[in-house]
């Protein structure tokens, strides 16, 4: 058996990714230890893992959820701006405290989240293999594929390759100060420079949640390169209260603006505006990020909490009003249900540009958001069957991908021979 250390960032959408794929892995009798700063610990325990803390002084307990609530109330550049700043700092910590933690707990092969910047350094300063997830959208380069941050819609015309290797040297840029952190370790390691961003995924593995069907069409792909399908599993989530003796028995609308980018009040204000006419409950959830005495009085009544057990209530949902966050669009998509986005920032508006191109939803801008916008989507989503019929294709791609069992037996495969798994085992 082995045991398998997973770096990610410790924010809830990354690690119930990454702690559902160790409590696989787990089950299956590995020991599998996250290391990471202690706004992972909680999560990392209820999925039964063990847990190697870092950057204590950097990022004490409680330090990432006050980055997060700053956060949540920016939307755009601003937003993209400040991910970034976070991620420099994460990446330094990651760089300077992990090799060591590592060796203390006997690590011997990792999983590391795409986004987790510096993870494969640390891997290659270590010299243990490792095979690269994508929690989030998936940030591989591709000229026939619009960067994963924009909201542009796919086309194989020479002007949208143009348009998209434009978008990605904009985005080296923007990441520079990244990559400058994880350029100057290499250098301090004698470790060969990256001379392409794709150079720091695995060449062992990569595994993707994002079912086949669910990315724009690709052309420069690895052959270690596997989508999967989503990685959930209620037994590595804690429990979540919810007052299910409120639902009506109508039809429900599910709204969430996820845990990260939740604290902007006239997007609740607008969806609960929305909703209020039509013959369906809405259960509008807060994420963490206020509380539902500080949002107030909403139109329609809707059944507001903090929390709530997104997977299942999605089975009971009609449709789902999302800031096209990776982990709520899949969930949504794995119950076949439709969506209305309103993506935020980062990786959201390339996610909503994905539900828009497979026609399982529809996409509101959030510059200028009104109720009026909203319910036109609102309307035209539940009117038309398409939109349902295509959730349930999608719904149809993620059950024959596998999901986290298909991805663990990937992970096996390629750290047990060593070599690629270029094929689905």
């Amino acid at each position: 058996m082995t045991h398998f250390g997973l770096l990610c960032p410790a924010t809830t959408g990354h690690l119930n990714t990454m702690t559902t794929l160790g409590y696989e892995l787990k089950q299956r009798g590995h020991c599998v230890t996250l290391v990471g700063t202690l706004d992972a610990q909680a999560k990392t325990q209820v999925a039964g893992l063990d847990f190697q803390a870092i950057g204590e002084s950097a990022f004490p307990l409680g330090a990432m959820a006050n980055s997060l609530s700053e956060l949540g109330q920016l939307s755009g550049l601003e937003a993209f701006r400040y991910t970034v700043d976070l991620f420099k700092q994460q990446t330094g910590v990651l760089l300077e405290e992990a090799p060591a933690a590592i060796r203390q707990v006997g690590v011997e092969a990792l999983l590391i989240d795409q986004i987790a910047f510096g993870g494969s350094t640390v891997a290659h300063h270590l010299d243990v293999p490792f095979v690269s997830v994508c929690s989030a959208l998936m940030v591989n380069r591709d000229p026939y594929a619009p960067p994963f941050n924009t909201p542009w819609r796919y086309s194989p015309s020479p002007l949208a390759k143009f348009r998209n290797q434009l978008g990605y040297t904009l985005l080296t840029r923007a990441a520079k100060p990244i990559t400058d952190v994880v350029s100057d370790y290499r250098q301090r390691w004698h470790l060969p420079a990256f001379t392409h961003p794709e150079n720091a995924f695995s060449k062992l593995a990569q595994i993707c949640q994002q079912p086949p069907g669910f990315e724009f069409p690709r052309q420069n792909l690895p052959p270690c390169f596997h989508f999967t399908g989503p990685y959930s599993n209620p037994l590595s989530r804690a429990p979540t209260e919810f007052p299910w003796e409120q639902l009506t028995g109508q039809p429900v609308i599910y709204g969430s603006l996820g845990t990260v980018q939740n604290r902007l009040v006239h997007v609740f204000r607008a969806i609960a505006a929305a909703c209020q006419d039509l013959d369906a409950q809405l259960v509008l959830v807060l994420g963490g990020g206020m509380t539902t005495e500080a949002l107030g009085h909403l139109p329609g009544r809707p059944l507001v909490v903090n929390y709530a057990p997104q997977l299942d209530l999605l089975q009971r949902a009609s449709l789902t009003i999302t800031h096209a966050g990776l982990n709520t669009t899949l969930e949504s998509l794995s119950n076949g249900v439709p969506m209305v986005a309103i993506p935020i920032t980062n990786d959201q508006p390339g996610v909503a540009a994905r539900i828009a191109w497979t026609g399982t939803g529809e996409v509101v801008p959030l510059k200028g958001i009104d109720s009026g916008k909203l319910r036109v989507a609102i309307e035209k989503v539940l009117g038309n069957p398409s939109y349902k019929a295509n959730a349930i294709r999608l719904q149809d791609a993620i059950r024959q991908a596998g999901g986290v069992k298909q991805a663990a037996t990937i992970v096996e495969g390629a750290i047990n021979s060593g070599q690629p798994v270029l094929e689905i085992v």
